[in-house]
């Protein structure tokens, strides 16, 4: 008898830990794999490193972003994208 209580226990917690950790980070990629998909040529996005820039061009692996008014364009793997849109750190509000 205990060890089916215990054995219940373990099924238990793998369900909640699965509910807890595992879908949510599931959906979080996938939301974040749609994104990348989803971006354009004149797209505002922020990048793992804090620079903003306007998507130039979009490539196979990378995307090109043009930053600031001097111009400036950085290739960047799709991996270093941080989200779309201009990110504003709540900490220096």
């Amino acid at each position: 008898m205990e060890i089916g209580i215990l054995l219940a226990l373990i099924v238990f917690y793998i369900v909640i830990f699965y509910f807890l950790k595992m879908r949510p980070d599931k959906k979080r990629k996938k939301e974040q794999e749609d994104m990348k998909k989803s971006l354009a040529p004149g797209d505002a996005v922020t990048m793992i490193d804090g620079i903003v820039g306007n998507v130039c061009a979009v490539k196979d692996k990378t995307i090109v972003i043009e930053t600031g008014a001097d111009r400036v364009r950085l290739e960047y793997a799709h991996w270093a994208i941080m989200n779309k849109g201009v990110a504003i750190d709540q900490t220096q509000q």
